[in-house]
Order: C-alpha cells, then sequence, then structure tokens
C-alpha cells in the first residue's frame, strides 16, 4: 500500500501527531518544531519553541479545535492554531521531559507524563497542579484519560508496569508488571528472548468505550486489558511485532487496533472477538490458578501450557499489514474529508498518510 506523504512541514523527524475534530493535524518535531496541517497536507502554521527540546506530545482540544496543547521539554504550551506564535498560556509543572499528553473528557484535566516516572495533573481552571502521581520507577512513556471517565487514568512505562489511577484518591487503583506477568503465565523460566527484549511499555491507548486499554512493549507484543471496577484483567495477548510495539491506538468507536513497530511495520487489529467474551469470575480464576499451580508444584514439575486470559496462540492474525519500513515514531487513525486515514510519523520528517477505506 503506498503512503500519501506531507512534506515541507518540518526539517526534522516528527515524533508526535494528533488532529481536531475539524480535520486540522498538528505534528511536533525533534528540535523544537511544531506545524499545523490542513486536510489537504499543506501546512499552515509552523512555530520554533525557544531552546532545543523536543516537541513530544501535542493534543487538540475536544470542544475547540483551535486551541492546541504542546510539550516541549518540561513545558506545556496552550496555543491557538491561528496564531501560533503567541502562546495563551504556558505551564512548567514537570521536573523533567514530557513524554506524553492527555486531556480528558470535560477539558478540567490535562495529564503530563515524564522522564522521572511522574504524572503531573494540571487543573486547567484553576491553572495549577492538583494532582501528582508517582509510582512508576522508570520513565512513564504514555499516559491516557479513559473516556466517560473523566476522573480516571491508565499509564506505562519502562519500568514495565501498567498502572490505573482513580484521581479522585490520587491513588493507583492497580498495577501490574508486564515481566512478572508473563513469567507466572508460563509458570516457567524466563526465555532468552524475554531477558534480552524486556517488556518496556511504550504506549497505550483506551478504546472509545472506557473499559477496554492497550498496550504495547519493547518484547514485541501487544496487550489488551479490561477494567473491571478498581481492578483490571488482561483479556488478550499476542506477538504483534518482530521489534518493540511503539505505539498502539484504538480506531474510534470500535474495537480495531493500530499497531506501529521498530520493525517498521504498521497492522490493523479487530480485537472484539477477545474482549467481548464472556469472562469467568476473576475470584474463580485465581482460585484455579493457584490449585493448578499448588498440584504442579506437588509433583515437581512446571506448565508450558498455560496462556493468558482470552489468548488463542497462533490464531490472532491482524486485518492488514503495511510495510511501512521506517520505525514508527506514532500514528493515529483519523477521518480526512469524510475518509479513515492512518497517519504515521517515523524517522523522517515528512508525515505519511494510508487509506482506510475498506473500515
Amino acid at each position: 500500500m503506498m503512503a500519501v506523504k506531507w512534506t515541507d512541514g518540518h526539517s526534522s523527524p516528527i515524533l508526535c501527531l494528533n488532529a481536531s475534530k475539524d480535520g486540522l493535524v498538528a505534528s511536533g518535531a525533534v528540535g523544537g518544531d511544531l506545524t499545523v496541517w490542513g486536510e489537504d497536507g499543506t501546512p499552515l502554521g509552523h512555530v520554533r519553541f525557544p531552546g532545543t527540546d523536543d516537541v513530544t506530545s501535542v493534543v487538540f482540544s475536544h470542544s475547540c479545535p483551535t486551541k492546541l496543547y504542546a510539550a516541549h521539554g518540561e513545558s506545556i504550551s496552550i496555543l491557538d492554531v491561528r496564531a501560533l506564535k503567541d502562546s495563551l498560556d504556558h505551564f512548567q509543572v514537570n521536573e523533567e521531559e514530557i513524554n506524553c499528553l492527555s486531556l480528558n473528557e470535560t477539558e478540567n484535566l490535562l495529564a503530563s507524563a515524564d522522564d522521572s516516572g511522574a504524572i503531573k495533573i494540571l487543573d486547567l481552571e484553576n491553572k495549577k497542579v492538583s494532582r501528582s502521581l508517582k509510582r512508576h520507577s522508570n520513565i512513564c512513556s504514555s499516559v491516557a484519560f479513559r473516556p466517560q471517565r473523566p476522573q480516571s487514568l491508565v499509564s506505562c512505562g519502562l519500568d514495565m508496569q501498567v498502572i490505573l489511577w482513580n484521581l479522585q484518591k490520587a491513588r493507583a487503583l492497580w498495577i501490574t508488571h508486564l515481566q512478572e506477568d508473563e513469567t507466572e503465565e508460563t509458570e516457567g523460566p524466563q526465555s532468552p528472548c524475554q531477558l534480552l527484549n524486556p517488556a518496556l511499555a511504550h504506549s497505550i491507548s483506551v478504546a472509545s468505550c472506557g473499559n477496554i486499554f492497550s498496550c504495547g512493549a519493547e518484547d514485541g507484543k501487544v496487550r489488551i486489558f479490561r477494567v473491571m471496577g478498581v481492578k483490571c484483567e488482561k483479556a488478550l495477548g499476542f506477538k504483534g511485532h518482530t521489534l518493540g510495539v511503539s505505539q498502539v491506538c484504538f480506531l474510534p468507536e470500535s474495537y480495531l487496533l493500530l499497531t506501529g513497530g521498530n520493525d517498521g511495520k504498521i497492522m490493523l487489529w479487530d480485537v472484539s472477538g477477545g474482549v467481548e467474551k464472556k469472562q469467568k469470575s476473576p475470584m474463580k480464576q485465581t482460585h484455579r490458578k493457584k490449585t493448578k499451580r499448588a498440584a504442579y508444584a506437588k509433583q515437581g514439575g512446571n506448565s508450558s501450557s498455560a496462556s493468558s486470559v482470552g489468548e488463542e496462540p497462533g490464531k490472532m492474525s491482524p486485518k492488514m499489514s503495511i510495510e511501512h519500513g521506517d520505525k514508527v515514531n506514532w500514528l493515529m487513525g483519523t477521518k480526512i474529508k469524510g475518509q479513515q486515514n492512518i497517519l504515521v510519523a517515523d524517522q523522517t520528517n515528512c508525515i505519511s498518510v494510508y487509506p482506510l477505506n475498506e473500515f
């Protein structure tokens, strides 16, 4: 599949993308560059932030399509895309470089995840930090508010942890460690592959329903989790790429999941079969697992056939696979001129646009 290339907006690699509901696209790049594009791929505006910090995350307002939040270094700027050089507001609430921004649905809170592992929650009405969430012991790479739940968010990091947060209580409700989770499932020693490619978590995306979210990690695996009240369970896990999964992104109003990898591939998966299956009671499941483990321990053996909840080894295959060729820095699905497209940022200074006509 050939991509349409949007050019002349940047002179350095593009790191992040976002689209407004009106079809504008914003991109941030190495060296502090930010560009806004029209639906036809024409650059409409450009700004370079002072200093040498990269623009690592951009997010459009849900209600005001001309308002844009941009992270550069430890700073957050709020911009009007019609006059990019005049910042509406500027905040420096993070102590280290920000990797990801997320805006909740009611637009009163903005989350910023940084290299220290901290997530700062900025109260946009009162213009101050309302919460500081610190449970990641390494870089927090991605954070996402859950749709329909403005006080709840999920995060992941290079400490291999995935965390569900409650902002009213300002605490972690549930934490899983991806590497320990894998070891527990196979109930045997870690494979050499796992040790060489630890499950450093790079990207997180929540489906429109708010209860299903995905995580992409360095071990090439894609994991799908289901939120059940104050806990989560793994609904699905599959090998998505031959190298690290750098990006995951649910398409709006669906269980279609886009993934991009360091192997230069972009894939589209339908995970509805795994997430819509009726699950057994988590309590029964835990009890059964423990009993099974105890039985194996008595026999002095290991179970190597256990697989994750909802996982069917060898049966999960992508609906579509694109040989993009370059390591994917960011990807997203958005409608351009009424048609669904995939926008991809990679190691070049161009945006690649792939049509998704059949979906």
